[in-house]
């Protein structure tokens, strides 16, 4: 599909994807909510795990792009209530959703209402590196939270926990893509910002920049140049080894609901 094709010439998503992954329980036998996947690809790649799916994000648009992918159970939420009963999940993975809410408070009061007792959240934000010259320059060139629907630039890891409360245990924290990821994102970012601009169009969603299949259809030769650069991408994405003292501009988390 063109998710999938999408995906494939994406090193952010695709570590993204592996990250989840890396603290999902198994969902074979699971029931599991994915909050928050962008135009559905990581909806669609869970669900291939195995086990039952539900998906859900903000608004009609990314709602519809998700839809498309996997067909049924799919939910269009509002901030931090969902449709869900109490104790309805094993696990929700939350995919760059708290940015952009304005109560992530009473989100995270949600989570555990909708969770079982032992019940595992996966939560991934931006993480909040406050003299970044990385995130200087994306905001210098226009990739500013206004651009991408963020209420709140992201998170730290003392952040999370108190968010979290006493009513969840982070079991796992890490951070990953560093400045090269960053700068290879911001490079792509920018080029779609400035095709918006020439459009004279700005995010079409309160998610910020979601690519649909339409999108993709529309800029077809953008696509292909991406395809043709993605060798060079990626190898510039791997030079993220060469800082291994440096935390990353993605927070993810593991967290287990507490009885």
């Amino acid at each position: 599909s063109w998710a999938v094709a999408l995906f494939n010439r994406s090193v952010l998503k695709q570590e993204k994807f592996r990250r989840i992954t890396a603290l999902l329980d198994e969902p074979a036998g699971r029931t599991s909510l994915d909050i928050g996947a962008d135009n559905g690809v990581i909806s669609y790649l869970l669900r291939r795990r195995g086990g039952r799916w539900y998906s859900a994000d903000l608004d009609q648009r990314a709602v519809e792009s998700i839809r498309q992918l996997v067909r049924d159970d799919v939910y269009q939420l509002d901030g931090a209530r969902t449709p869900f009963p109490d104790g309805s999940f094993d696990q929700v993975v939350v995919v760059d959703y708290l940015e952009h809410i304005p109560d992530d408070d009473a989100f995270a009061r949600e989570l555990r209402r909708i969770l079982r007792p032992g019940g595992l959240v996966i939560i991934n934000v931006p993480h909040v590196k406050s003299r970044s010259v990385v995130n200087r320059l994306r905001h210098a060139i226009g990739l500013t939270d206004e651009w991408h629907g963020h209420l709140r630039p992201g998170y730290t890891l003392d952040d999370l926990r108190r968010l979290l409360g006493a009513g969840f245990e982070v079991e796992r924290a890490v951070t990953y893509s560093r400045a090269f990821s960053e700068l290879v994102d911001t490079g792509l970012n920018g080029l779609y910002l400035a095709m918006q601009r020439r459009g004279g169009k700005g995010p079409a969603s309160s998610k910020g920049t979601v690519v649909t299949g339409s999108d993709l259809h529309k800029h077809r030769k953008q696509f292909l140049m991406l395809s043709a650069l993605y060798p060079f991408l990626w190898t510039v994405a791997q030079l993220d080894r060469l800082l291994p003292f440096q935390s990353g501009y993605k927070l993810i988390v593991r967290a287990r609901r507490t009885a």
